[in-house]
């Protein structure tokens, strides 16, 4: 071995290298210590160097899990003999492997050098380094989980071996997974994360689900490792629907043959997975949604199914019937659904009777009838509607008389009072738990009557259970009849005045309670003592003192002179010092190895713990005590109704206030929407007004002149290149007026000189004949020229006064926009657009009419909103005061229960100072 280690230490040659590890190889399982010490330091170098060398790799990774790994079955062989020799071996060679896995991960660099040649994929690398990882987390666990959780991707790396090809390292791989994920809650959920639940349930699938081989088994157990206690990766698994995929693994059939031993296993995993996932340690929150999933996607109904069927194995049987329990467990649908399944028999009976008769039927195997009645408890935890139906089989109104079908009270009555004692027990605490925190059905079961023998009178169902205790004394195997009836008496009495009347109005009762706690028994009837002190206790503390000869002040008057107060204190502290106390307490689930182990029930530990202090103290309270404080209690009772009545009045006014808040916060939104609708109808008139006006210029375009100033013309509008026309026109007829009258008055000037000259003298007779001729002549020219000047001028005038009238009548009827009358002359086109255009204008004229009677109701209805929510604010204001003064009365209240706390504390340590006064010696006590 030195050599061999010499020669992988110095060779240069990559072929000597690999022979002397292949030599190492060989040797490491005979000679594992000497390899080991000589050997690793050299072949983790060899990892570190000679990566590149993949077959060298696989040498050296298989050497050094020889060297770390305790397997040997190869050396054992098929040695039947196991001696102490052998026994100490298999100890020291777990002790090398511990040793030399810590020198290993001394250096965490190693580890890390491993996980980067997991990502080879030539399988003579990845192979070993998958088995020598496991057999690291076999031997430190808790270490190497640390290393690999701190190293970068170190847990990713490791989830592609599931994703892996070849089975062989993929079966290795959840086999690696299932020590990773062991305890260790960060790795569970780094390696759910990356979806592990999707590989693990596709490679199950493909392994053909509960017929598949071991690999589907180790899958299932990987995936218990990630959820058991893990309630971040259970709803993770429940909001991934993955629960809908568990369905398929329960399909079995009706087939008998074909339940192999590895389809027992697997279907045992596959239910206590379901399990782990509605167990009762988990948040109630958790269990009740995973719960509602199962029942929802048909898991329930297969299990029940499960239940039902024929030549299921009997441990597939009790563990279904586990699973089952447990998927209704406190969840009022499935224990519905439950109560509603029936056995396929004829008659159809129900599951729940069915399951009853196997649990007080003494052939059946213990186990299973362990399994019945956790059943059975599940079914009726926090379940009143179910408790009610069982008691109701016994009372005698439902009892069917013709005797044709069996009840499950008619099946918890036989149990009760058959010879068999596991019955006795198993029956005597189903009923508890149909009692349980139930004061009505505690009450219901005190009219169940017995017929005992014919032609006796019928006896109480009570009366009977104390009855068998008082007149028959069992020893033995036997505790578990007297401890069931024990348990069902105390759980029927506690918090129940009415039943400990009936108890205590049989005289016997109490009698026979005192001579069992006052004997000194052995060992074994200790438990009875304890808990017939027990019993006791109640009858004292949940007296109401209805019976005169049975008070509490005369029963405790009674255990003193009888058995006395610290005998009847240590015998009631007999139970909870029980060995098998403890072990009732810790689990829901009556889970006992064998029938002598029977004795609690896990409620009633409960019961116990919550009783054992009130009852010890309830003994040692003197009359005067008890009187004081019952006036303590009804001034309490007192002030906690008040505080109750005011409390419920707070919290109706904060309900009362919320709604108003709300109304309110709808009022809100009501008038913010209409706001909003009158802003877009305010918008859409102005959009109408603009869409008016524009109908108004385009009919104006649409109408030109047509030779005549028509009515319609005017109606619609004159341009005003018209009106400018118009006004040249009348203008330049001005200016020809001004310029004939200034020829005119130029003519008259003429006419007035030739006037003055042809009156004036001195011309000779020729030329003043020649002159007159020609002046009559000139005269008579002038004379004719002036008239026609005088009919053009007045022509003229006349055209000016029709030009300025009609200027006026267009001007007036431009202003006024008078409505047009038809011109005979126009054409059928033009009457239809002037029909057209007033139909349009007219109900545009409508529209805008009823959009300001829209806004005009909007604005009367926003008034009514404001004063509907100045109403609302001076309510809540009123209702404010209000609250304020009962939260002032409510801490006025509790000042004054404090200031009753105070006064009875000290006049409790008063109590205590003059009993010590009295103990002193000297005086009598």
């Amino acid at each position: 071995i030195q050599k061999l280690c010499d020669r992988v230490a110095s060779s240069t040659l990559l072929d000597d290298r690999r022979n002397a590890v292949r030599a190492l190889k060989s040797l490491s399982k005979k000679y594992r210590l000497e390899v080991g010490i000589q050997a690793m330091e050299h072949l983790i170098h060899v990892l570190q160097t000679d990566r590149s060398d993949s077959e060298i790799i696989g040498y050296a990774l298989d050497t050094l899990y020889n060297i770390i790994s305790n397997d040997e079955e190869e050396e054992v062989g098929n040695t039947l003999s196991l001696n102490i020799t052998e026994e100490n071996s298999t100890r020291q060679s777990e002790d090398l492997g511990s040793q030399f896995t810590e020198i290993f991960i001394k250096q965490q660099e190693n580890v890390t050098l491993l996980l980067s040649l997991l990502e080879e994929f030539d399988f003579h690398v990845r192979w070993p380094g998958v088995k020598l990882l496991t057999s690291l987390l076999k031997q430190l666990g808790p270490q190497v989980q640390q290393i690999i959780l701190v190293s970068p991707m170190g847990v990713s790396r490791l989830m592609d071996l599931l994703a892996d090809s070849r089975e062989v390292i993929r079966n290795d791989g959840v086999l690696l997974l299932q020590a990773l994920t062991r305890s260790n809650g960060a790795i569970q959920k780094i390696v759910a994360f990356e979806n592990a639940f999707e590989r693990l349930l596709d490679i199950i699938t493909e392994e053909g689900n509960s017929d598949g081989g071991i690999v589907v088994e180790d899958c299932l157990i990987l995936l218990q490792n990630l959820l058991k206690n893990n309630n971040s990766n259970q709803n993770f698994f429940k909001e991934g629907s993955y629960i809908q995929r568990m369905k398929p693994w329960f399909d079995v059939g009706d087939e008998n043959s074909g339940w192999s031993a590895q389809k027992v296993t697997n279907l045992h995993v596959m239910l206590q997975l379901v399990r782990v996932l509605v167990s009762p340690t988990n948040p109630p929150g958790a269990t009740s949604s995973c719960q509602k999933a199962m029942f929802q996607c048909g898991l329930l109904q297969q299990l029940c199914t499960i239940l039902m069927a024929t030549g299921v194995p009997a441990d597939i049987l009790t563990e279904t019937i586990n699973t089952v329990s447990e998927v209704i467990r406190g969840y009022q649908v499935n224990q519905d659904y439950f109560a509603s399944v029936n056995a396929p028999s004829n008659p159809p009976r129900p599951a729940i009777v069915v399951l009853l008769m196997s649990m007080v039927n003494e052939r059946q195997p213990f186990v299973l009838r362990c399994a019945v009645l956790y059943c059975f408890q599940c079914f009726l935890y926090k379940n009143q509607k179910g408790q009610g139906e069982i008691v109701s089989t016994l009372l005698p109104s439902t009892i069917d008389a013709t005797g044709n079908s069996v009840s499950a009270g008619q099946l918890l009555c036989g149990g009760l009072f058959s010879t068999d004692s596991l019955s006795n027990w198993c029956a005597a605490v189903a009923l508890a738990h149909a009692l349980q925190e139930n004061a009505t059905q505690k009450e219901q079961l005190l009219r169940v009557q017995l017929a005992t023998s014919i032609g006796n009178p019928p006896v109480s169902l009570l009366q009977q259970c104390t009855n068998i205790l008082s007149q028959v004394k069992w020893r033995g195997s036997k505790i578990q009849t007297r401890v069931g009836l024990l348990m069902l008496l105390c759980t029927w009495l506690s918090n129940c005045p009415i039943a400990v009347t009936h108890f205590l109005h049989n005289s016997a009762n109490v009698p026979f309670l005192t001579g069992q706690i006052a004997e000194n028994l052995g060992e074994e009837e200790q438990l009875v003592q304890g808990l017939c002190a027990l019993l006791l206790g109640i009858s004292i503390y949940f007296n109401d003192n209805s019976l005169e000869s049975y008070m509490k002040e005369k029963l405790k008057q009674l255990i003193e002179k009888r058995i006395g107060k610290e005998n009847f204190i240590e015998k009631l502290g007999f139970i909870s010092k029980h060995e098998l106390y403890s072990r009732a307490s810790q689990k829901p689930q009556p889970n006992f190895p064998s029938p002598e182990y029977m004795i609690f029930d896990h409620e009633f530990t409960k019961l116990v713990k919550e009783l054992e202090g009130v009852i010890t103290k309830a003994i040692y309270k003197s009359s005067e005590e008890d009187k004081k404080e019952e006036e303590v209690k009804k001034t309490l009772e007192q002030h906690d109704s008040i505080v109750t009545h005011y409390k419920n009045m707070i919290r109706e006014q904060d309900l009362q206030l919320e709604e108003l808040k709300q109304q309110i916060s709808t009022l809100k939104c009501q008038n913010e929407q209409l706001q909003t609708a009158v802003t877009q109808q305010v918008s859409q008139i102005q959009q109408h007004k603009d869409q008016y006006n524009l109908l108004k210029v385009q009919l104006g375009k649409d109408n030109p002149h047509q030779g005549s100033y028509s009515d319609a013309t005017q109606m619609n509008g004159i341009q005003p290149e018209e009106v400018g026309r118009l006004r040249e026109e009348i203008e330049e007829l001005k200016s020809n007026q001004e310029r004939l009258q200034s020829q005119l008055a130029e003519k008259d000037s003429l006419i007035e000189n030739l006037k003055s000259s042809q009156s004036s003298p001195g011309t000779n007779e020729q030329s003043s004949a020649t002159a007159s001729a020609q002046d009559s002549e000139q005269i008579a020219e002038l004379k004719q020229e002036l008239a026609a000047l005088k009919s053009q001028l007045n022509s003229q005038s006349v055209e000016i006064t029709k030009l300025q009238t009609e200027k006026q009548e267009l001007l007036q009827k431009t202003e006024t926009f008078a409505k047009p009358a038809p011109l005979p002359g126009e054409s059928e086109v033009g009457t239809a657009t002037k029909t057209d255009v007033e139909g349009r204008l007219s109900a545009l004229l409508q529209e805008t009419k009823e959009l300001k009677n829209e806004i005009k109701a909007l604005s009367e209805e926003r008034t009514a909103i404001k004063e509907q929510l100045d109403a609302s604010n001076s309510t809540i204001a009123i209702l404010q005061n209000e609250k304020n003064k009962l939260e002032v009365d409510v801490t006025d209240s509790k000042k004054e229960q404090d200031d009753l706390l105070v006064l009875l504390a000290d006049q409790d340590q008063k109590i205590f100072s003059l009993k010590n006064k009295l103990k002193e010696p000297g005086n009598p006590v």
